[in-house]
This record gives C-alpha cells, structure tokens and sequence, in this order.
C-alpha cells in the first residue's frame, strides 16, 4: 500500500468505485435508505479484502464519543443478567462499542458512579429495574438512558426494554389450575421494583376467577435460604396445605424443593413447585423445573439497539419481548385430600 502498511478509507474507495463519505456511510452502519445494496456490499467486500479496521480512536475523537456504555445491573453473580450483558455485547461489538458491566454494590441499592465522572467515560447507561433507583449518581448528568425490565414509561422518559413478565405468570397460574390446584402459595420475592409487583398483582388476579381457589403469599429474599424457610411457613401453616409453591423465581424454586425434602414431603406428588427464569438450575434440580424462559440475551441486545438508536437521535419505542412457559417434572395433579 502506497506510503503505508495499513489501509485507509480512501484504500477502500478507490478498491470500490465509490467516494470516502459512501465508505463511511457503509461502515458506520448509516448507509440504508442513502445507499443501494449493491454498493453497499461492493464497499464491505473491498474492505474485507483490504483487511481495513477503521481508527476507532480518531473516529470518537470526532464524534465526540468513547463508545462505551455502562450496564448497570443488581449482582454479576446472577446467570440472568450474566446472560444480559452478552446480548448487550454481542450487539456492541458489532458497532465497534465496548459495555461496562457494572454491579450495584448493595444488589438493589445505590450504585455509585465508577468513573468519577461518567460523563466523559462513557456515552450512555443500560440499567435494570433493580438498580433503577441507584442512578442518580450516574444518569443525572443528562446521559442517555435506556431502562431494561421496568414497566411502560411515561412520555418522554428513557426508552424501556420489558419482558412480558405478567404473561409469563398468568401462564403458570393457569398451568397450575389446569392440573387441578386451588390451593396455592405464591413465594414472592421481597424486592420493591416493577418486576416483582407485577408479579404479585397478575397471581391475585388470575386466581380472583377461579372458584374454590385459596391463595397465601410468603415473602422472601432472593435466596435459597430465605425462600427454604419462607417454603416451611408456607407447609407448616395451620389448616390445610398448599398443594402448590409458585415461586418468582428458580432460585426461590429450589429452596421451596429444599423444604419439601426437609419436611418428608415429595415433589410434585405431595406439593407442585414452580420457577420463573429457566436458569440452568431448572434441570439441575430433581425432579426438573417447571419454570419460565426469559430471553435474557434478547432483552440485553435490544437494550444496546435502543441505547443505539437513542444516540443517532432514531426513533426507540417501548419494546416487550414475549416470555414461554416450560413444564417439567416439578409440577402434577395435585393430591387427593
């Protein structure tokens, strides 16, 4: 290559027949409806041929940005939003963006600005609900913000990515009452976010139309040792046992399992358990989980889509991603009394 070792755009241009400004057009991912396809290709083939990497540190330097966004999320320990932040990076990588994952310290409390001064580090935050109201630290500074997992909106809000959290509930309600259950306990998990109080109402809801149906809630902390305990209230409680634990999530799952165990109790024979997530727990546990499928590395792709949209200044409208239901072996007619 003529005074250089390494290929420039106007190496592209010439290779393709097109002017610098189309190459960045193509490269930037900016080219639809300016560009044709044909060109387009012609442009990505020559610089694949080239083996062309554009200089990224010149390109923020002019853009003014780091590319760089902050995912703020409560614990790195969980496989969810483990799986979150790879959708998120996935997506970042294919626009030449890096993701910060960043943990709230206290799991749902503040979540203190990790750079000093986020502003000039990164270009914009990625959050879930849990750490929702961790952020004044952070996104008070008029960064762009993108909200995963916290209900509509309002007007002029963030953009939202959401599971269609009350749809995965209302499936297992009716699974349960499908099988023959009116006596059930919801294991709730003790978290004050959108998430989880969707959650509840959708439960009180669904069973308000079943006739003979008894529900009793026992709240938790997300763990397998408070969900055991709060399972052996549930099973131990005067009157008439609960033929079935529907838990907010799969870790509840397994310390509702853990009590049955403890108690003499067979799962699902003598009480139906179900999860919500489908983590690889699920089929850890024996019998295998009844649960929930979340797309987790949807709901972090889309929320690094938004995110990008939102600085390019295009259009970010709420988005739901639909949620399944997946029975396993935890969940049975119940009982005869």
């Amino acid at each position: 290559m003529a005074g250089s070792d390494r290929p420039t755009s106007r190496d592209v241009a010439r290779a393709a027949g097109v002017s610098q400004a189309t190459v960045s057009l193509v490269l930037g991912g900016k080219w639809r409806g300016r560009v044709s396809e044909r060109t387009a290709d012609a442009v990505r083939r020559a610089a694949g041929e080239l083996e062309y990497r554009p200089n990224l540190a010149a390109r923020s330097l002019r853009l003014g940005r780091t590319r760089t966004a902050l995912l703020v999320v409560p614990a790195l320990t969980h496989e969810y939003f483990a799986r979150v932040y790879t959708g998120a990076a996935r997506v970042a990588d294919e626009h030449d963006f890096g993701v910060v994952l960043y943990p709230s310290p206290e799991g749902t409390g503040p979540a203190r600005d990790p750079f000093g001064s986020a502003r000039a580090a990164i270009d914009g935050v990625i959050a879930s609900s849990m750490a929702a109201d961790a952020l004044s630290g952070i996104a008070d500074g008029g960064l762009p913000l993108v909200m995963l997992d916290s209900g509509p909106g309002a007007a002029g809000g963030p953009p939202t990515v959401d599971l269609a959290v009350a749809d995965g509930i209302r499936q297992v309600v009716r699974h349960l009452v499908g099988l023959g259950h009116r006596r059930i306990t919801h294991l709730a998990a003790d978290v004050d976010t959108w998430t989880f109080r969707v959650r509840a109402q959708t439960v009180r809801e669904e069973l308000a139309g079943v006739a003979g149906a008894e529900l009793a809630t026992e709240r938790c902390e997300l763990d397998v040792g408070p969900a055991r305990a709060a399972a052996v209230r549930a099973l131990t409680a005067p009157g008439r046992r609960p033929t079935a634990l529907l838990c907010d999530g799969d870790v509840l799952a397994a310390g509702a399992c853990k009590a049955a165990r403890g108690l003499g109790l067979r799962v699902p024979d003598d009480v139906s358990v179900s999860g919500f997530d489908d983590l690889s727990l699920a089929t850890a546990l024996d019998p295998e989980l009844t649960t929930v499928r979340l797309p987790a590395e949807d709901v972090g792709a889309r929320g690094m889509s938004a995110l990008l949209a939102l600085l390019d200044g295009a259009p970010t409208p709420p988005t739901e991603l639909p949620v399944h239901l997946i029975p396993r072996a935890s969940t049975s007619p119940p009982p005869t009394d």
